[in-house]
C-alpha cells in the first residue's frame, strides 16, 4: 500500500520488526482532533499490513504523552474515510455527535484493541481522559515515573471518557474514585492496580520500551496472535464489549442531557477550563 503523509504522527521502524508510532503535536500537549485519530488509523492499520512488523509501539514527544480530545476540533468523519461504517455524521442534534464520537472513538479504540500484534504505549508526563483511550487499547503500558493518569469528564456531566474500560484497567473501587474525583493517579498506583507493566525513569523510557518490544519481536507472529487473542477473548467473555456499548450509550445520554438543559455546557461550567488547565501545565 502506498505510504500515507502525516502531519499529527510520525512511524518509523526504530528497531528490526518494531514500528512505532508517534504523537507529535505537542504545541497542543498532543491533544486528539479526528486529523490525528484519523493518521493514528492509517499508521496502525500500515504495521498491521507488514509482515515484517511484529510489535507496535505508540509513543509521543514533549512532555506529555496527550491532554485529551483537542475541544477546538470542528471536522466530522464526512471529512474523513470511514473505518468503522457509521454513517450520519452530518445529522443534526445527538444523532450526529453520536455518530462521529462512535466513529472516532469507540469504534477505532476498539479497532486499535484487536491489532493482532503486540502493542506496547510508551508513556511520559499527563495522560488526560482522551488520552487514556490511546494506552488503554494497548497491551502493555510502560510509563515514566512522573506519568500520570486522570479522567475528569464527570465534571462534564458525563459518566467518563467513550472508551469505558476504567474498571478493567484499575478495577471497580478504584475506577469509581477515579471519575467520582477527577484526580490523577501516579504511575506507581496504576503499575500497583495492573494497569502498567512497568515505571522505569524517564530517561530509560525510550530504550526500555524499544528492548521490551525487541524481545516480544523475536517470538513467532502467530503465536503472539494467538496469546494475545486468547486474553482478549477472555476478557470479552466476561462482558467487556457489551459493558463498553452500555457506557457508551450512557455517554451521550449525558452529552444530550447537556444540550437540552444546559444548551450544551457542562452541568459543572468549570469543567472545561478544569480540563485545559491540566492540559497546559
Amino acid at each position: 500500500m502506498p505510504e500515507p503523509t502525516f502531519e499529527r504522527i510520525r512511524y518509523d521502524v526504530p528497531a528490526e520488526r518494531v514500528a512505532r508510532i508517534t504523537l507529535v503535536r505537542q504545541e497542543t500537549r498532543n491533544a486528539q482532533d479526528y486529523r490525528m485519530l484519523h493518521e493514528l488509523d492509517e499508521a496502525f492499520q500500515r504495521a498491521t499490513l507488514d509482515d515484517d512488523i511484529r510489535v507496535i509501539v505508540l509513543a509521543a514527544d514533549g512532555p506529555h504523552f496527550s491532554s485529551g480530545h483537542d475541544l477546538g476540533n470542528t471536522a466530522t468523519g464526512a471529512d474523513f474515510e470511514p473505518r468503522n461504517m457509521t454513517g450520519g455524521y452530518l445529522q443534526p442534534g445527538q444523532a450526529g455527535g453520536m455518530a462521529n464520537e462512535e466513529e472516532f472513538y469507540l469504534g477505532m479504540c476498539w479497532r486499535w484493541r484487536n491489532i493482532p500484534k503486540p502493542t506496547i504505549a510508551q508513556v511520559q508526563g499527563k495522560v488526560i481522559a482522551g488520552g487514556l483511550m490511546l494506552v488503554w487499547p494497548c497491551d502493555l503500558i510502560v510509563a515514566s515515573e512522573d506519568a500520570s493518569f486522570a479522567d475528569p469528564t464527570v465534571a462534564l456531566a458525563v459518566n467518563g471518557h467513550e472508551y469505558h474500560t476504567h474498571l478493567w484497567e484499575v478495577g471497580a473501587r478504584k475506577a469509581k474514585e477515579m471519575l467520582f474525583r477527577g484526580h490523577a493517579l501516579t504511575a506507581r498506583e496504576c503499575e500497583s492496580l495492573g494497569m502498567i507493566n512497568h515505571v522505569v525513569a524517564r530517561e530509560d523510557l525510550e530504550n526500555f520500551t524499544l528492548e521490551l518490544a525487541g524481545e516480544i519481536a523475536e517470538r513467532p507472529a502467530f503465536g503472539l496472535k494467538l496469546a494475545k487473542m486468547s486474553v482478549n477473548q477472555g476478557l470479552e467473555a466476561q462482558g467487556q464489549l457489551n459493558a463498553l456499548h452500555t457506557a457508551f450509550a450512557l455517554h451521550q445520554t449525558g452529552h444530550a442531557n447537556a444540550r437540552a438543559v444546559f444548551d450544551g455546557l457542562p452541568v459543572d461550567p468549570s469543567g472545561i477550563e478544569v480540563m485545559r488547565k491540566l492540559s497546559k501545565k
